[in-house]
């Protein structure tokens, strides 16, 4: 099943998301179906809020940028619950979208390498100190964010926010363009 997905200004995106279930059973056909929503879009990560679910689940599918970053060549992965306990200090910026914000694309400064713990969809238990760096980190950061409430241009500068309102205000108010479905509210 392929879902809509929610846009800025819809409340679910910014709702305190709840543990999953360890033997939740609809679990992996949602995962399933949050890959579908995910390559229907052309994104490489989607969280549930993004689908109008306020549960502690993202997924995500790096593999198209193995091209330019080899070690995303086979980067697909569940997380469940995840939380993020290490951060490196050294930051790194670099131009991020989002499917809840069509067509918009900011820098964001973001850490260059985390920790994070996790299930995945089979109920594996995953402890990755320091594992993630580079375009692999800052995926999992952004969609982290979903899980935590946070959107992407919550990263950016008052004055850039200032300068983004008009546009922001549109998307609130439905007048934006997506080659997907989407949904305003919830």
């Amino acid at each position: 099943m392929i879902y809509p997905i929610y846009i800025y200004g819809s409340p679910v995106l910014r709702e305190q998301t709840k543990p999953i279930e360890a033997n939740s059973p609809e679990l992996k056909q949602l995962v399933s179906d949050m890959f579908d929503t995910m390559y229907a879009a052309n994104g490489v990560g989607l969280a549930a809020p993004q689908i109008g679910r306020s549960i502690r689940l993202f997924v995500i599918d790096a593999t198209p940028y193995a091209e330019d970053h080899p070690e995303l060549a086979d980067f697909k992965k569940a997380f469940i619950n995840a939380e993020i306990y290490q951060r490196s200090e050294t930051t790194v910026s670099m131009e991020e979208g989002c499917l809840s914000f069509p067509k918009l694309y900011e820098n964001v400064s973001r850490p260059q390498t985390i920790g994070i713990r996790y299930r995945d969809e089979n109920g594996v238990e995953h402890d990755d100190q320091y594992q993630y760096g580079g375009m692999a980190a800052r995926i999992i950061q952004h969609e982290y964010d979903h899980i935590e409430g946070i959107v992407f241009v919550d990263h950016l500068s008052p004055l850039r926010k200032t300068l983004l309102s008009s546009k922001l205000n549109g998307f609130t108010k439905g007048k934006f363009k997506a080659a997907y479905k989407c949904k305003t509210q919830k």
